[in-house]
C-alpha cells in the first residue's frame, strides 16, 4: 500500500479504543496517555483502522515527540515521513520554536534532529528534565528567551533614540530663544542708535 492509501490526522475521542489497544501492544502507559489524546496524531487506512500515531506534548512554545507505536513497522518507513509533516505543520501554527525527542529510531536522528548538547539542554522545559534518556532536537526559531532579549534590547534602544531626540529637539528649541534674543538685542540697538542719531540731527527727518 502506497503512502498515498493513508491519511493523517489529529486523534479525537472517537479513536481511543482503537489508540489505548495499540499503546497496550507497545507497553506505553496507556491510561495516563488516553488522558492527553489529543497530543496525537494518527495515521489511518483506507478502512479508517488507525495503523499509527504519535503524540506531541507542548509546554512553553516546545515541543516533545514521543510515544510513536504502529500496529505494524513494516509501515514505519511509509508512515514516518507522513507523521512527521504534520507534526511540522502542527508546530508552525502553534509558534513553537524548538522540537525534542527521545524517539531512538534512525528516523528521527535524519530528520534534522541533532543530539542535544549542554547549552540546548538548558533550554529543555522543566517538566521534561526528569525523563532519562537521550535527547534530540531541532530549533525551528529563535528560542524565546532571546527573543525577549531582543525585544527588550530593541525597546531599550528605542528609549534612547527617544531621548536623544527629545534633547535635540531641547537643545534646538534653546538655540532658536537665544537666536531670538539676540536678534531683539540688535534691533532694539538699531533702534536705540537711530533714535540718537535722529535726535542729535533733526534735519534728517526733512531731507
Amino acid at each position: 500500500m502506497t503512502s498515498t492509501n493513508y491519511r493523517v490526522r489529529r486523534a479525537t475521542l472517537d479513536d481511543l479504543g482503537q489508540l489505548m489497544a495499540l499503546w497496550q501492544s507497545m507497553h506505553y502507559p496507556a491510561n495516563d496517555l488516553a488522558k492527553r489524546i489529543t497530543e496525537f496524531q494518527v495515521a489511518e487506512n483506507a478502512d479508517l483502522t488507525i495503523v499509527g500515531a504519535v503524540g506531541l506534548q507542548i509546554i512553553d512554545r516546545q515541543g516533545r515527540v514521543h510515544s510513536e507505536a504502529f500496529t505494524d513497522f513494516a509501515l514505519a518507513d511509509t508512515l514516518r515521513p507522513q507523521l512527521w509533516e504534520r507534526l511540522q505543520s502542527v508546530a508552525t501554527n502553534h509558534g513553537l520554536v524548538r522540537l525534542w525527542t527521545q524517539e531512538q529510531a534512525p528516523f528521527w536522528s535524519r530528520r534534522e534532529l541533532g543530539n542535544a548538547d549542554a547549552e540546548a539542554l538548558e533550554k529543555l522545559p522543566a517538566a521534561w528534565r526528569a525523563l532519562t534518556g537521550h535527547w534530540l532536537t531541532l530549533k525551528l526559531k529563535e528560542d524565546l528567551e532571546e527573543v525577549i532579549s531582543a525585544d527588550k534590547e530593541f525597546a531599550l534602544f528605542m528609549e534612547s533614540e527617544r531621548q536623544r531626540t527629545q534633547r535635540s529637539f531641547q537643545q534646538a528649541r534653546a538655540l532658536k530663544f537665544i537666536a531670538t534674543l539676540v536678534a531683539l538685542a540688535v534691533l532694539a540697538l538699531v533702534m536705540v542708535g537711530a533714535f540718537i542719531v535722529i535726535r542729535k540731527n533733526p534735519q534728517l527727518l526733512h531731507r
